[in-house]
């Protein structure tokens, strides 16, 4: 590609890049850029709101430019306060590492292994002595700090900062720094971070990186980020079939959402949206399609697909999908219930459901305490589209 088809390309879906001038001049150069995304292992597994950057670093890879990966080890120790209304509980070192480690492993479901350099940056940090550190926040006034809009609004509420929050923004941007990067990646929650790292690097006489911030992926509930903590995520390592029900079960506007920022076809226009003249339905088949297959290929994303029409889309004929549960099975937890008759990926997401109230039980909304009694109770819906017949198994008889 010319550098200017390159910039179309990479433009495409972001929310910001500055400067967008030296993106340019870098491209037309014809150097093979180098370009960073940072990741905190804080939780064991990627779900498909980490992917929308790593999405944007395999487009550059893809055209010829160098990727870096930095696993954040010890940035994770603190965790990213942006757009925090609190401090972040602190995560373990053994459990930093075991995440880092799966991290590790699950990118590469996007990135090229072999155009991909990674790096921890506890190489450098874990080498820092007290000197380093002083010199490090030399670079940093309280008042610019505070200039943050999460700063800002816990100082104004009298919420606590805890000082090692400071200094995460400067970690992320010493990173930039000792890999000498060209462009760096981010969403737009991470802006003061980037411009930071851009500070630090010329602080160290290297040009300035770009920073290409990307939007923020809603969860399934349409209205916050995607989070485990939130239980509205969707994990590329989950099942074929709930990762292929949870993609069917989002709403239309937030369908055509999802299309822009996770979709590969959306580059070549191919993807179906309510402006490509399919039927809502028949679009998030198609994106639901294309995202499991990517995680875990075209033969079981075919499965997943008949999957979900036999279990669920059979609901046009107002039938229930019969469930069996093992004899001398005593009153259930409903949200227990859910995960197990497929109904929810997790009992986080079930509580959610729950709360918004979508589950019912024998024509009778419930709330996430409800107790199902085998038995007294047969009917379990969630929402128009999810209904199943609960009941228990016959007891072998006894020789």
């Amino acid at each position: 590609m010319t550098p200017a088809q390159q910039l179309t390309r990479l433009l495409r879906g972001t929310a910001n890049v500055f400067p967008l001038d030296e993106l340019r001049s870098r491209l037309e150069g014809g150097a093979p850029l180098r370009v960073k995304l940072g990741v905190d292992p804080t939780a064991p597994d990627i779900h498909l709101g980490h992917t929308v950057a790593l999405t944007k670093l395999r487009a550059f890879q893809d055209l010829g430019h160098h990727a870096i990966l930095i696993i954040g080890d010890y940035t994770a120790r603190i965790g990213d306060p942006s757009g925090r209304s609190a401090t972040r509980p602190s995560v373990s070192v053994a459990d930093v590492e075991r995440f880092a480690a799966t991290y590790e492993q699950q990118v590469f479901k996007i990135l090229d292994r072999s155009r991909t350099e990674v790096r921890r940056n506890g190489e450098w940090f874990g080498e820092f002595q007290l000197d380093d550190v002083l010199r490090l926040v030399s670079h940093m006034t309280v008042a610019r700090m505070l200039e943050r809009d999460d700063f800002k609004q816990r100082y104004g509420e009298g919420t606590p900062i805890g000082l090692h929050e400071f200094l995460y923004p400067l970690m992320q941007g010493y990173d930039s720094v000792v890999v000498r990067s060209d462009v760096e990646l981010g969403g737009t929650d991470q802006t003061f971070n980037l411009a930071v790292g851009r500070d630090l690097q010329r602080a160290a006489g290297q040009p300035g990186q770009v920073a290409m911030l990307l939007p923020l992926l809603e969860g399934l509930d349409g209205s916050q980020k995607m989070s485990k903590s939130l239980g509205n995520h969707i994990g590329i390592t989950e099942p074929a079939e709930e990762m292929y029900g949870k993609l069917m079960s989002i709403s239309d506007r937030l369908m055509e959402r999802y299309v822009e920022l996770l979709s590969s076809r959306e580059a070549d226009g191919a993807t179906p949206s309510h402006g490509g003249g399919l039927h809502p339905m028949e679009a998030k088949k198609a994106l639901a399609a294309e995202i499991v297959a990517r995680f875990h290929g075209e033969d079981e994303a075919t499965k997943a697909a008949e999957f979900f029409r036999d279990r669920f889309q059979r609901r046009q004929d107002n039938e229930p999908v019969a469930v069996t549960l093992e004899p001398g099975r005593g009153e259930v937890w409903i949200c227990q219930l859910l995960k197990e008759i497929r109904f929810a990926a997790s009992t986080s997401e079930a509580r959610r459901l729950a709360s918004q109230g979508a589950v019912k039980v024998d024509g009778q909304t419930v709330d996430a305490e409800f107790r199902f009694r085998p038995g007294e109770h047969e009917l379990v819906a969630v929402g128009r589209r999810r209904l199943a017949r609960v009941r228990v198994g016959e007891k072998p008889a006894s020789s």
